[in-house]
């Protein structure tokens, strides 16, 4: 029997046919590596055609576990939001890899594209977000993948490599160093993005963030930029926390 999370029993089904909201746990094959992945699946989505969320997680929820990549940013908000309406695929990035690599993005998209399939997603309605490594990622995705999702939400990301980092953490197919900024404005074309960062991150240098919001909008593209003073890294709980960012997400439709 497939595991779920334990939270799953914690909401109450509003009529007796339906199904609680709930993590479920799915595998995909890829370049012959099989990759296990979480789903959040909304309450009673039977008969319904939903948005799909891929998430791209962080650095330090890298394994092999399928569990590490629900301690951070999304999966613990969607704990205490189970009327959430949409699916959530949630991949996990092997160890020593990066969001950019070619083999991690192919397998996000995988897993995103088998759960389109499984629960009747709208490909009208997909949406891109993650956060740190996983931002550098989703830039990654929707520079490479222009048109395929309706809006992202981009946080503590960035395009250039981190300095002396030596991983393999920065967009790749650009222009490296100031020109990067332009490059993937211009390669992820009319896709909507709100960005986030922490105005004090030591990590991922908030003027990353910055200078992708002002690309975008010299190419007078859609974009949102919220900035939170004083904050380092871990910015994605302000993110997540902001009160439209949903309603202004699911607003949207490729």
């Amino acid at each position: 029997m497939l595991r779920s999370l334990a939270f799953a029993t914690a909401i109450i089904a509003t009529g007796a046919s339906a199904a609680p909201a709930q993590f479920v746990e799915r595998s995909v094959d890829v370049h012959g590596r099989t990759y296990r992945y979480q789903v959040f699946v909304p309450a009673d989505v039977e008969g319904e055609q939903p948005a799909v969320v891929l998430f791209l997680h962080g650095s330090g929820e890298r394994g092999n576990d399928n569990q590490a990549q629900l301690s951070q940013g999304l999966p613990p908000w969607l704990k205490q939001h189970t009327d959430f309406p949409a699916v959530v695929v949630i991949p996990q990035a092997p160890n020593d890899t990066e969001w950019t690599d070619k083999a991690d993005a192919d397998m996000a998209l995988a897993a995103l594209d088998k759960s389109v399939k499984e629960f009747h997603g709208d490909r009208k309605r997909l949406y891109l977000t993650g956060l740190s490594m996983g931002g550098f990622g989703s830039w990654q995705i929707a520079a490479d993948h222009p048109g395929m999702f309706a809006a992202a939400a981009i946080i503590c990301g960035g395009v250039n490599a981190l300095p002396d980092d030596g991983r393999n953490l920065y967009v790749h197919g650009v222009p490296k160093g100031d020109d990067a900024y332009a490059a993937v404005a211009k390669k992820i074309g009319k896709l909507p993005v709100w960005i986030f960062h922490g105005g004090d991150d030591n990590v991922v240098p908030t003027e990353q963030s910055r200078r992708m919001n002002a690309a975008l909008l010299k190419r007078h593209a859609e974009v949102k930029y919220t900035e939170f003073p004083g904050v380092n890294h871990g910015s994605w709980e302000k993110a997540y926390a902001t009160p439209d960012l949903w309603d202004w997400m699911f607003a949207h439709k490729s």
